[in-house]
């Protein structure tokens, strides 16, 4: 019975091994998806910064028709509100810019942090795969081998063990 033991670990052995490619395939997965959702952080950012661009252009064109259009000339305090809209909108798009790159520091933390969980789990199942690797080592040292002989004999000694009852 000690060689169905020994087989069933090495079969155990196996699986383990390969369930912990498998969970690290799916972390390394999970990583490179952050990775891609980092660069379209990246790539959406720059989209937000053209559409504010255009909008801001198209503000500042209806502030200066306003101005105009109320009679005031393009100085003083008119230049004064198109210069703070254009402080506003720098500023505006450096909050944009700095939120892109904490999102994509954030997703490239994550993908690392999946990578290391894959190879956690990977080393997991080889500790387990060794585990049961020694378990069947151990199982058929410790086995008397029949495998349908009457004489029973000890592994290796070629003599009946004289502890069991034949």
């Amino acid at each position: 019975m000690t060689w169905v033991t020994a087989i069933t670990s090495v079969v155990a052995a196996t699986q383990a091994s390969a369930s912990g490619k498998y969970n690290q395939a799916v972390y390394n997965r999970n990583a490179q998806v952050a990775e891609q959702e980092a660069e379209q952080l990246e790539k959406q950012a720059v989209f937000d910064i053209q559409q504010f661009d255009k909008q801001f252009l198209k503000l500042q064109g209806e502030t200066k028709t306003n101005i105009l259009f109320s009679g005031a000339e393009l100085s003083g305090s008119g230049l004064r509100i198109l210069r703070q809209n254009a402080e506003e909108a720098e500023l505006e798009k450096d909050i944009i810019d700095y939120n892109a790159k904490i999102g994509k520091a954030r997703k490239f933390e994550e993908a690392n942090f999946a990578r290391m969980q894959g190879n956690i789990a990977r080393q997991q199942a080889r500790a387990t795969a060794i585990g049961y690797y020694a378990k069947a080592g151990t199982s058929l040292l410790r086995g008397d081998y029949d495998f349908g002989s009457k004489n029973k004999k000890s592994w290796g000694s070629g003599y009946p063990n004289p502890s069991k009852n034949y």
